[in-house]
């Protein structure tokens, strides 16, 4: 058997990895019958361990939550289920080096940025992540089938939203399931998305978004994975742009579709800016277009190393910073966060490293991404520039959304250390709630059905 290569990272992190011995192989092979059978056992339905770990910090999983507590009412968000609970310790600028086991360098670098603000609360780990039980069934069916292709740049025989490698062999196996993973099919939203500016004032867009996967579409179109669709309802001067975009599964095949209507011209144009590193639309360039979702687009760019798994203190459950209670302005801080509304866990996660390869020009010169093993979404990045610095620090504030049932994350948010400013999208304290499972019809999302929707 092929052995894992380990990254070089420092003797500290090394000794907070678990390297399995199903973490590298066979670059494109679909699961054996014996592997899928792991799934449900020793594994969770997803692919992760299901044993807690030796010192009782990680709970086995025992199948998330799954159901809505007495009196659930969308309306008013979704209640708190750990509210009583108090952390267990808070890292400081001042006793970082105690946990550094467990800490990324990403959160180390904030620490030591913002040393009197800047703190994390670590709380008991729970693991609440859970799919319907059809997810589950469609991840067994797909894994005896589902491989990368040959140019890595899209799935074979994959057929809906999922997992589609719940024992990754390869970076680009769990890169697709962080791309790949369920969202029910579609999702609805309007929130805030924008830069802020390290003394707290908030460049906010407000924007309705609709985000359909291929297989909640009317009409299926061939090499299709999703369409998205964003419009903009504030400030004033940006009411009734959109930008839109049409996602292949296989980037060898064809190329991302992408247009922008001009709501005072009444202009629909094409787009191929919209992907890679260009900046994202409304950050002031707090993040590239694939930092979007922490990650999202081609992977030609990069090579992609499964580095193994280690033991991370990451954002979730992120139920208090998410609360209907409160503004955005109770959220969004000088300099970062509201460290008193953010809630660390100790979980396991994938570790993937992402170096640029020799020729291909992108202004990340090499991405660390932390993945949680119970839900496959990327729940910290590291991204460094050109000369190796690191630049940017990415957060996904995760959460189970247990009226669908989904983990998903409230809000993603992302910190130039170099700048001071930092980025978020989807903050939606104030705003109505998101609606998973949404399907629309093709025709929607045709450039001449922009047109013609379009109003200033």
């Amino acid at each position: 058997m092929i052995r894992p290569q380990l990254t070089r990272y420092p003797a500290r992190h090394l000794a907070g990895l678990l390297l399995l011995p199903f973490a590298v192989g066979a670059a494109h092979a679909a699961l054996t019958a014996q592997e899928i059978a792991r799934l449900g056992k020793d594994l969770t339905p997803v692919g992760a361990e299901r044993a807690g770990n030796a010192a009782g910090t990680i709970p086995a999983w025992t199948g998330g939550l799954t159901k809505p507590p007495a009196g659930f009412d969308i309306k008013q968000g979704h209640a708190n289920p750990y509210a009583d609970e108090k952390p267990l310790y808070t890292i400081t600028a001042q006793n970082w080096e105690q946990y550094k086991k467990v800490l990324s360098d990403g959160h180390i670098a904030m620490l030591k940025r913002y040393p009197e603000t800047y703190r994390l609360n670590v709380y008991p780990s729970h693991r609440s992540a859970a799919l319907p039980q059809a997810d589950y069934d469609q991840i067994r069916e797909q894994a005896a089938k589902v491989t990368v292709t040959a140019s890595g740049t899209g799935l074979d025989n994959w057929e809906r939203s999922v997992v589609p490698f719940p024992i990754p062999k390869s970076g680009l196996e769990a890169i697709w399931n962080h791309q790949v993973r369920s969202r029910a099919g579609g999702i609805d939203r309007r929130h805030l998305i924008g830069s802020v500016n390290p003394n707290g004032s908030f460049n906010a867009y407000g924007v309705e978004e609709s985000w359909i996967f291929a297989q909640n579409m009317d009409r299926q179109e061939s090499n299709r994975f999703w369409y998205f669709m964003a419009r903009m309802y504030s400030p004033a001067d940006v009411s009734g742009e959109v930008v839109m975009v049409h996602e292949p599964l296989d980037f060898a095949r064809d190329g991302r579709l992408a247009w922008v209507y001009n709501a005072g011209l009444r202009r629909v144009r094409r787009a191929p800016q919209i992907i890679y590193d260009s900046p994202g639309s409304f950050s002031e360039g707090t993040r590239t277009e694939d930092d979007y979702d922490m990650y999202n687009g081609p992977t030609d760019r990069y090579t992609w190393k499964l580095v193994g798994k280690r033991e991370l203190l990451i954002p979730y459950n992120s139920y208090a910073i998410h609360s209907k209670k409160l503004k955005a302005k109770d959220v969004v801080k000088p300099q970062h966060l509201d460290p008193s509304l953010t809630r660390y866990e100790l979980h396991r996660v994938w570790v993937v490293e992402a170096a640029l390869k020799d020729g291909m020009r992108h202004i990340y010169g090499k991405r660390v991404f932390y993945i949680d093993e119970d839900s496959w979404t990327i729940a910290v990045k590291e991204l460094y520039d050109g000369r190796g610095q690191l630049w940017r620090v990415g957060e996904a504030q995760l959460m189970q959304y247990y009226d669908v049932p989904l983990p998903y994350y409230a809000f993603e948010n992302m910190y130039d250390l170099q700048d001071g400013r930092y980025f978020v999208a989807g903050l939606s304290n104030e705003e109505g709630p998101w609606r998973f499972g949404a399907k629309a019809r093709r025709a929607d999302f045709d450039p001449d059905a922009l047109r013609r929707s379009g109003t200033k």
